[in-house]
């Protein structure tokens, strides 16, 4: 796949084991590659692979795609399962260069990297670990204004993390510039919310554990526009691909 996008102009970039690998030192088992899109090269891109005869297929309309084959997968990412990191200009503009399988290429960036990892929390997936891990290694060389920029109006996402990396690396807490935890800390203090107060947020973190919230409980679903980036219809989609033992609301 790598060769087919070589002779082409589709812009790409690594995430996933490989990236994790270059920024954390921490080589991961995988069995797949996470490739990221901008999501109006989809087009482009599934004509360039269908070329070289390899089929992908859009899983779900909302973020991702996937090329098959019998020795493996990639997966085609173009935004974050609640649509919440979209991958724009800007993730190429801070890529960083890298030869994965042969090929010269380039990886997502670190602060991009810890912003799309710091929304998993799901019941079976949460990559929190990955998270801090990312901050133990790169915590003072970190674009921290960019980080801050990026995670926006869910700071609180970030400063959750940051609170854990302190607990997990004690001895490592200065990565953390001084500034940055008295900007989050005065965040804090602010009594106003800057989010709608009739909204679940837990959505942005997980898709299975708060359904009992948004479908039984009358709360609003964050992930719908506005103030989110999903419609219905991808809300729907990315709900019934759970597993059915475990989407029923209120299910252990």
């Amino acid at each position: 796949m790598l060769a087919a996008l070589a002779d082409s102009d589709i812009r790409f970039l690594i995430g996933g084991a490989f990236a994790f690998c270059r920024h954390a030192g921490i080589d991961l088992p995988t069995k797949d590659l996470d490739l990221m899109i901008e999501q109006h090269t989809w087009p482009a891109l599934a004509r360039a692979l269908r070329d070289r005869g390899i089929y992908a297929t859009l899983k779900f309309p909302h973020w991702l795609g996937k090329a098959l084959s019998p020795a493996g997968q990639v997966d085609i990412i173009f935004n974050s399962g609640a649509g919440v990191s979209p991958v724009n200009a800007t993730w190429f503009a801070h890529s960083v260069r890298a030869t994965v399988l042969g090929h010269r290429v380039r990886l997502c960036g670190v602060e991009e990297l810890i912003w799309s990892k710091g929304f998993v929390m799901e019941r079976e997936r949460f990559d929190g670990s990955d998270v801090l891990h990312l901050l133990r290694e790169t915590g003072p060389s970190l674009d921290w204004p960019r980080l801050l920029m990026r995670f926006g109006d869910y700071w609180r996402v970030l400063f959750s993390h940051i609170i854990l990396f302190g607990f997990v690396y004690p001895d490592k807490r200065q990565n953390v510039p001084t500034w940055v935890m008295e900007e989050l800390t005065r965040r804090l203090s602010v009594s106003r919310p800057n989010l709608q107060s009739d909204v679940c947020y837990g959505t942005l973190l997980s898709r299975e554990q708060y359904l009992d919230d948004v479908e039984r409980q009358g709360w609003r679903d964050s992930r719908l526009e506005p103030p989110g980036r999903m419609t219905e219809d991808d809300v729907t989609v990315w709900t019934q691909a759970i597993p059915e033992e475990r989407r029923s609301p209120g299910s252990g």
